[in-house]
């Protein structure tokens, strides 16, 4: 028993491992994310309520491999370009993780102004080639 364990968890990290090293699931032509809302340029106050759009694509909760679907990672104060898309996305206070395929989040922004930005991930949290990611919007919370 103690064998056929050390085989599983053996199997699982190297399927991990490949996974994480360039594993990238094609984007299909045209697709897109988008914030509904709040709209680029908005004063908002809290609680922000952030609605996600995608188009050309369906939202399939993480884990559930299914081709053309992906689920929302929300960058707040993140450039995109920081990031290893080759890679599945840390969670972090500012890379917020949609893996249960959720379409909005109702969150508390520190007074100011913030970029927000959708990043679509796949199954595994890794970015679709090329990233399904949505224009930056800028918000004011007063």
């Amino acid at each position: 028993m103690r064998h056929f364990i050390v085989t599983v968890t053996a199997g699982i990290l190297l399927t991990g491992v490949a996974f994480a090293d360039g594993h990238r699931s094609p984007a299909p032509e045209g697709a897109r994310a988008y914030i509904v809302t709040p709209t680029d340029g908005a004063t908002v106050s809290n609680p922000v309520t952030v609605v996600f759009g995608l188009e050309g694509m369906g939202v399939a909760p993480a884990g559930v491999e299914k081709e053309n679907t992906g689920h929302h990672h929300l960058l707040i104060n993140t450039d995109p370009s920081t990031l290893d898309l080759d890679s599945g996305l840390p969670a972090t206070d500012q890379i917020v993780h949609f893996g249960g395929g959720q379409t909005q989040v109702t969150l508390e922004l520190p007074e100011g102004t913030h970029t927000l930005q959708l990043l679509l991930g796949d199954w595994s949290h890794v970015p679709h080639n090329p990233p399904i990611m949505s224009e930056v919007t800028t918000v004011t919370v007063n």
